[in-house]
């Protein structure tokens, strides 16, 4: 793992910037109504276009990725959302009203069409970058951190951009971009395949083979996902509008505030890819005790209606979140084949980004009702993840994989190596016995010393 080190950190930095390129404008979305002059349904929209457009184009990303490679698809992804955020951040800068609106609308299109391309294909990425199912796991656990760590900066390095300049976090995505891609041209060493890729068809019929047979625990998977990036995003949004209308709370002491649950999910999302390892078993247990302590948070956090203890019981409640997130992504990553790790996993960003696009909207429709009801359904939400959690992920025993065919693969292709080798070996002993023979056979036959002739004397 020391000798991908470089690797781990350039792909790192893509769940970084693709967060904050999205997660930046949610504290400065009441200052952006006020610059264009447009209503507050019409700001929403900057940040579900480009959820809803992620969200269609990450399973077509995915098959991409399995097709040509991930690098393939990371790098013009990237360039892609860099683009938007130069579009966006142009139209704010010279246009006004409701065509720099439109426009800026334009460029968020634009960066979710790269941001399907880009963090949802390092989870396949790293999956193929390493065979060791321990390394696999802790690696994911730094990927899940930096994610982690985007929303963790995201409130409060948007809020203090746009203290300088309103449209200044527009204009900070193509600069972010540009740091991610040179580091992912540079370091990211891709495995090279050592077969031809499928036809679609023949991927197609794959991938539906992989859904029938490990479908029920799959599609488990892909629910929790959804759920925990709901309640996460859900109850951020519940307190960035009752920091500001109850308590007058704005910019970057609001996002201080409402960086320390996610600072808590970073942390344990690190602990738990260090802790897990390869223990199949571990992830799953691990994974419903952090759905179970989210979902006992949310209903204490229902019966008082105090900030203190909303933002202390979330704070643990993300912890239990951040511990859960790691073994999903080592589940879904080791347990499908290779052909279609970048389909599947894919299909699981989707659920994650639909989870993000839901949690807002829903939350507030519930503002208006009583505090209970609203944290009740959130712990609701919590506790289907849970028995999810419970009732369907299965793995095997002994903390082998849910799919053996990589493994098996991997063991035909050292076994094969191996027996080259020797074969070799055996070759070149052959070899070296029947070149000695040659020697020695020359040595008895071909030379004899020639007789000494003795000079006839002149007398």
């Amino acid at each position: 793992m020391s000798d991908k080190k470089w690797d781990l950190v350039a792909l790192a930095s893509i769940p970084v910037i693709m967060t904050l390129g999205n997660s930046m404008l949610i504290p400065i979305l009441p200052q952006i109504e006020r610059e264009l002059k447009v209503s507050s349904f019409k700001v929403s929209m900057l940040i579900t276009v480009y959820a809803v457009v992620a969200i269609l184009l990450i399973p077509l990303a995915g098959y991409l990725s399995d097709r040509f490679g991930r690098k393939a698809v990371i790098i013009p992804s990237l360039v892609i959302a860099a683009a938007g955020g130069a579009v966006a951040g142009v139209a704010a800068w010279f246009m006004s009203g409701n065509i720099a609106y439109w426009t800026i609308l334009g460029g968020r299109f634009l960066q979710g069409v790269g941001a399907a391309g880009a963090f949802p294909i390092v989870i396949p990425l790293v999956g193929d970058m390493f065979k060791n199912e321990d390394e696999v796991s802790k690696s994911l656990g730094i990927i899940e951190t930096s994610n982690t760590f985007g929303k963790v900066l995201s409130p409060i390095l948007g809020a203090a951009l746009a203290v300088w300049l309103w449209y200044s976090p527009f204009l900070a995505i193509p600069v972010l971009c540009l740091i991610s891609l040179i580091l992912v041209i540079f370091l990211v060493k891709t495995p090279k395949r050592k077969e031809k890729p499928p036809t679609f068809s023949q991927f197609v019929a794959s991938v539906r083979d992989v859904l029938k047979e490990k479908g029920r625990w799959l599609y488990a998977l892909f629910a929790i996902g959804g759920i925990c990036m709901f309640l996460i995003f859900g109850v951020l949004y519940y307190l960035s509008e009752t920091l500001e209308s109850e308590f007058a709370l704005k910019g970057v002491v609001k996002g201080l505030v409402l960086a320390i649950p996610l600072a808590s999910l970073c942390l344990a999302s690190f602990l738990a890819g260090k802790w897990i390892g390869k223990n199949k078993s571990r992830m799953k247990w691990l994974g419903f005790s952090g759905l179970a302590l989210v979902t006992v948070s949310l209903g204490i956090i229902g019966m008082f209606d105090n900030i203190y203890v909303v933002v202390g019981l979330f704070t643990l409640g993300s912890a239990g979140i951040g511990a859960a997130l790691p073994c999903l992504d080592t589940l879904i990553t080791e347990g499908v084949d290779k052909k279609q790790r970048g389909t599947i996993t894919a299909l699981f960003s989707s659920m994650r980004f639909i989870g993000v696009s839901l949690g807002p909207p829903v939350v507030s429709l519930l503002l208006g009702s009583h505090h209970f009801l609203l944290f009740g359904i959130l712990a609701a939400s919590g506790a289907v993840g849970g028995l999810l959690t419970l009732l369907a992920v299965k793995p095997e025993k002994k903390g082998e994989p849910t799919s053996g065919s990589d493994e098996k693969q991997d063991d035909q292709e050292k076994q094969d190596e191996e027996e080259k080798h020797g074969n070799k070996e055996k070759q070149d002993g052959q070899d070296k016995l029947r070149k000695r023979r040659v020697q020695e056979s020359e040595t008895d036959q071909g030379y004899r010393p020639s007789p000494l002739r003795r000079k006839k004397s002149p007398y």
